[in-house]
């Protein structure tokens, strides 16, 4: 059977009838294009046989347009009519009764997404992702190109070094650990962007995509990012100038503008999105208030793209042998916090002001967890570097800090969640660590390559490095990435 033309039975029926009977119905009731064809689809899109709408899996009757829900009333009709071709009322695929099977058709492929993408424009979501497709041309050259750059087990694709323009290894080490994310490389490398802006040089997101391009390209000499640079100056403006900046700062402009330019110019909005950046790095953080006279509890609840850990200024008794974690961190960062009698709230049971207790936990777990230890102090009186040696494992588990492991507090509870399997594993994949102090500082970057190699980055130079090293290292940037996904 041609994969592109679909079975003999499809065929002999487009043969026969072409293919306007199936552009007809999709326009009308898979995915109406009109307002007038959408209020036909809600009136008239039901089985034909038990008058439902909501049954079990509309199709259509190619050759005499009838609507049957899946099963029985489907067979009913072909044992009166033989028509064989049917369409799903869904998604627009095709079902040859014949053979038991959908089947793929090219040409019905291509309606089905010119009339998608008509839809989604006429409803106001934009321009659907349209996936590529070789042409005749791409197809013989693809042919006559056999040798393609590809991924191997010591492959250097992807490892290229970026030229400091001044006091530009914040910057550096953040594109780094951006163009090493695999769910963002993905994104990139697959074409995945489509821009709504209409002048140049005014997307990031496509100075970005620009920047993947060139990192994984065969090229091994080192890549000026100034139009990157450019860009944060001129939509971040407290970040402009060639003075040293903060990186962590740097991390979360670049998040911001990929995430407002991503959905530039659509009716998207921005605390229900779910552009790639949304979808990789935002999480959920839930803050309990519990009044201390009634114990009610007010919840609310935020995203987040980063954890930002609090550092004690010294480390406890080495000699001891007590070390400071990052899970200790994060132990402390989730703990409740008694808020005292000066920050009294008022609560809606007590109604009046009452002294309450504070917790934050993880109500919804990101993709890539990203953690800021808190290293520089700024006060009045002085700017200091918190030195404080902080220990952070290869693989953590984020189970004990999400939000129904931390509130589950008796030990019932909890010895009834440690027997659920737990998918809450993240891998390091990306360390930035400041070298030197405010004064006179310097950003490098370790970054994880394939699944078990590091590359140690200092702007331009790109080394070997172990895991012992990156473990060993200060840390002021951690980035974890998930280790089992789940798609809803």
């Amino acid at each position: 059977m041609d994969l592109m033309e679909g079975c003999r039975h499809l065929r002999e029926y487009k043969e026969e009838e072409g293919v306007e009977g199936y552009r007809t119905l999709h326009a009308w009731f898979i995915s109406p294009i009109t307002a007038k064809a959408r209020r036909k689809k809600a009136e008239f899109c039901y089985c034909h046989s038990c008058h439902s709408s909501g049954g079990k899996r509309l199709h259509s009757c190619l050759s005499c347009i009838y609507f049957a829900c899946w099963g029985t009333h489907m067979k009913e009709h072909l044992k009166t009519t033989k028509h064989k071709i049917w369409v799903d009322l869904e998604y627009g695929n095709i079902w040859c009764a014949a053979c038991s099977d959908y089947v793929y058709d090219h040409e019905l492929r291509m309606i089905s997404e010119q009339h998608l993408a008509e839809s989604h424009r006429n409803l106001g979501l934009g321009v659907l992702f349209e996936p590529w497709y070789p042409s005749s041309k791409e197809i013989s050259m693809l042919k006559s190109n056999p040798k393609r750059d590809e991924f191997s087990e010591n492959s250097k694709l992807g490892l290229r070094g970026l030229i400091n323009l001044g006091n530009t290894c914040f910057m550096s080490c953040i594109v780094q650990v951006l163009v090493h994310t695999p769910l963002l490389r993905d994104y990139f490398l697959s074409d995945r962007h489509i821009c709504n802006f209409s002048g140049a040089d005014q997307c990031i997101v496509c100075e970005i995509d620009r920047i993947f391009q060139e990192t994984y390209c065969d090229k091994m000499s080192p890549f000026s990012p100034h139009k990157l640079l450019h860009m944060i100056w001129t939509h971040a403006h407290h970040l402009a100038g060639y003075e040293q900046q903060d990186a962590h700062e740097f991390f979360i402009a670049v998040l911001d503008l990929l995430h407002r330019h991503l959905i530039h110019k659509t009716n998207i909005s921005p605390t229900s999105c779910t552009c790639i950046v949304d979808t990789i790095f935002t999480g959920k953080l839930q803050s309990d208030l519990v009044c201390q006279v009634c114990k009610g509890v007010s919840t609310t609840v935020d995203p987040f793209w980063d954890i930002s850990l609090d550092l004690p200024a010294v480390s406890p008794d080495l000699s001891g042998g007590q070390t400071i974690s990052l899970q200790d961190c994060l132990q402390r960062f989730t703990q409740p916090e008694h808020l005292g009698s000066a920050a009294k709230i008022k609560c809606s049971k007590c109604n009046s002001h009452q002294e309450s207790t504070k917790q934050l936990t993880m109500q919804k777990l990101p993709v890539v967890a990203s953690f800021h230890l808190k290293r520089f102090e700024h006060s009045s009186r002085l700017h200091k570097k918190i030195t404080t040696r902080v220990d952070f494992p290869e693989i953590l588990d984020m189970t004990p800090f999400i939000s129904h492991a931390r509130n589950n507090s008796s030990p019932m509870k909890k010895k009834e969640y440690q027997g659920i399997p737990s998918n809450n594993k993240y891998i390091l994949y990306g360390v930035i660590n400041h070298v030197g102090n405010l004064d006179a500082g310097h950003y490098t970057s370790f970054i994880r390559q394939h699944s078990d190699l590091w590359f140690h980055c200092n702007d331009h130079q790109i080394l070997p490095a172990s895991i012992s090293q990156v473990l060993d290292s200060e840390g002021y940037l951690l980035f974890y990435h998930k280790q089992i996904l789940e798609y809803t």
